[in-house]
């Protein structure tokens, strides 16, 4: 996807974290709907661009639509040639305000080595997704040389 549209969908996805995506207003309690589901559809394709504009060689999108009160969680597992590699996860806070979680991995199973990083809704609405490249490219290239 192009600088442009993934600039939109982190707005887009921002305004979707700001509502409460776990209530469902009636409609069908078992599955995905609504808001969630967009969330979640969005979330992926988000994920999914943003592991090939970082370039990674092996990549994994999945989610978890979880139960009706919670908006569910957006996962990107992925490695690059080198070894190095990225976990991140996208949902909606149940406290604070940090909906981005990003780690470091060595291996597509493997546990985040070191500490979890965090983004703000804030900070994801502000878009700038050029600057999240650099951040996340940064932040784990050093986190798995220091390990």
């Amino acid at each position: 996807m192009s600088l442009q549209s993934q600039t939109q969908n982190m707005k887009s996805l921002a305004e979707l974290l700001s509502r409460d995506l776990g209530n469902i207003h009636g409609a069908r309690e078992s599955g995905p709907n609504g808001d969630k589901r967009t969330f979640h559809t969005k979330g992926r394709a988000f994920l999914s661009a943003l592991a090939k504009d970082l370039g990674l060689a092996e990549k994994r999108v999945t989610s978890n639509y979880a139960g009706i009160a919670v908006s569910g969680e957006v996962y990107l597992r992925g490695m690059w040639s080198d070894g190095d590699g990225l976990y991140i996860e996208l949902a909606q806070p149940t406290i604070g305000c940090n909906v981005l979680h990003y780690g470091a991995i060595t291996a597509m199973n493997g546990l985040v080595r070191g500490q979890y990083r965090t983004i703000s809704l804030t900070k994801l609405r502000a878009a700038d997704y050029a600057g999240l490249l650099l951040e996340l490219q940064g932040e784990i290239h050093t986190a798995t040389n220091a390990a």
